[in-house]
């Protein structure tokens, strides 16, 4: 994957999720995702440089995962399914 200099915003109904490899909380949220038909891209942050000093930015200098940015641009750490369904639906309106 390519670096990213800034956060990579998703289309309406998808959501970028950063997660690790060994992130129980990330294979949970994505093992709900994947069952509730929410579309996401997923962004290693210890393989794709630059990623882990954007989560840290939006989380108060804490490198926590998972992170998910919403296409308006938001984030929100380990948030539930309920919450990333709510915001998915007010952003495709």
């Amino acid at each position: 994957m390519p670096a990213l200099d800034a956060p990579h915003l998703p289309s309406a109904g998808q959501i970028v999720m950063y997660s690790t490899t060994w992130c129980g909380y990330c294979k949970r949220l994505k093992t709900q995702l994947d069952s509730a038909g929410i579309n996401y891209e997923e962004v290693n942050v210890e393989e794709v440089p630059g990623t882990a000093e954007y989560v840290e930015s939006v989380n108060g200098g804490n490198r926590v995962v998972p992170t998910v940015v919403f296409s308006d641009g938001t984030s929100a750490t380990n948030p539930s399914l309920n919450e990333v369904k709510e915001r998915v639906a007010a952003a495709q309106g």
